[in-house]
């Protein structure tokens, strides 16, 4: 039985490769301007690919409060941290704006590599003629590591952070379930608001894909290596794409009951209609289930109360990676056939856990703005990718609602529809 309280959102907060905030990233996607570009602060000697989706101009200290915390806080969670800021100030909630007890975060996240710096001391103590010896360790590395060293890493410490500035002392916790756990901490959000359990809910992601340590822990099997050539790198669903693109970011939304934000006179900027979460066998061959996919849109549906005629597009994953992309695309068909799919990261690249926060934010702004930005170095149509991908000028939404959706490679799949 679908619960008669309508969530909606009152602000979003995006901190991306194509800009900080909602006008600088609509102007990016308005324009057509790629995030895409050579690594300048995460580079590594002899590593393959030289490219990627950096943030631009970005300063912890200039969302992050106290300012204090900046000592305890990674990249990751100074990202987080800005997009709730960024998110709250449109809605206009500052702390103690919404009864604590009922007030609640829930962050995606995934695991959090240590700067290198941050750990240089510790393994010079375990190297010995050039190689790293692992029983020093414990006796020698230890001594040399910050006692509040795990502090700036855990994957919770987003929500946390968030829950403590805005005093929100009502549900907290975070979802790690890789590229899905943006949109798996959007539906958690919106389940408790249908369950009236709580008045507000901070929800989104935060990840990288560019950290030196994840670089090197992740391998470059599955980017692209277009090192001459970085803003077309990134190109979901085409023919000639030839891998993924990493990136860092992140991205928050304030969900409430319509009741609630009506209120207090806030502006709603889009509604958040079903949620879905699904599984699917997933093999070496096929590291995305198209039946999974299928389900899960199918499921969205359901939760949402519309059909097929309500969608005026699909946010595909559009992960850029060869086999992937194709088997979305053959789940979307057998779900959606002929409906409108858009890939976002073409814009801004792979950024994790982010990716599927930053898609539904970024869907939010076409809403409001009436049109969906067209996909970007989509310049041949994949046979094997039977959908009709938004390209060379934008579509105009003629229709009420856009679907999100997010994938892992070990075969979950996520959907979130959302609304004017």
């Amino acid at each position: 039985m679908q619960s008669s309280i309508e969530v909606v959102i009152t602000g979003t907060g995006i901190v991306s490769p194509i800009g900080i905030g909602n006008e600088a990233v609509w102007e990016s996607l308005a324009q057509g301007n790629s995030g895409i570009g050579p690594l300048t602060q995460f580079t590594a000697p002899d590593y393959p690919v030289t490219f990627g989706g950096e943030l631009k101009n970005f300063e912890g200290k200039k969302y992050v409060k106290p300012r204090k915390a900046m000592k305890v806080m990674c990249r990751e969670i100074q990202t987080g941290f800005a997009a709730a800021s960024l998110a709250m100030d449109q809605a206009k909630l500052e702390p103690g704006s919404i009864d604590p007890e009922r007030l609640g975060v829930v962050c995606g996240s995934e695991m959090l590599y240590s700067d290198f710096e941050d750990l240089r001391a510790a393994y010079e103590q375990c190297v010995e003629e050039g190689w790293y010896q692992h029983d020093r360790w414990g006796p020698s590395a230890m001594s040399e590591t910050n006692p509040l060293w795990m502090l700036k890493y855990l994957p919770n410490m987003p929500a946390c952070h968030i829950g403590i500035y805005y005093d929100g002392r009502g549900h907290n916790n975070t979802i790690c379930l890789e590229e899905c756990s943006g949109l798996g901490a959007m539906s958690e959000a919106v389940a408790h608001l249908r369950r009236g359990t709580m008045d507000c809910m901070i929800t989104g992601a935060t990840g990288s894909r560019l950290n030196i340590n994840v670089l090197m822990y992740r391998g470059d099997d599955l980017l692209s290596h277009r090192n001459d050539n970085p803003e077309k790198a990134s190109r979901p669903f085409d023919k000639d794409r030839d891998g993924a693109v990493s990136s860092e970011g992140a991205a928050a939304l304030v969900l409430e009951p319509r009741e609630k934000a009506e209120a207090r006179g806030a502006k709603i900027l889009g509604r958040v209609l079903g949620t879905a979460s699904t599984f699917g066998r997933v093999t070496d061959e096929a590291a995305i289930s198209p039946e999974a996919v299928q389900r899960c849109i199918q499921a969205c549906l359901r939760d949402a109360g519309i059909s097929a005629e309500d969608v005026a597009c699909v946010v595909a994953h559009g992960s850029s990676i060869v086999s992937d992309d194709r088997l979305e695309a053959e789940g979307i068909h057998a779900a959606l056939p002929g409906v409108p799919v858009s890939a976002m990261k073409s814009y801004y690249g792979h950024a994790g856990a982010a990716g599927g926060a930053i898609d539904t934010a970024l869907a939010v702004l076409s809403l409001q703005h009436g049109q969906v930005p067209p996909t970007l170095n989509y310049d041949t149509p994949d046979p094997e990718c039977n959908i009709p991908i938004i390209h060379g000028q934008p579509l105009k939404i003629e229709k009420p609602a856009v679907i999100v959706l997010s994938q892992t490679r070990r075969g979950q799949c996520t959907g979130v529809v959302v609304a004017r």
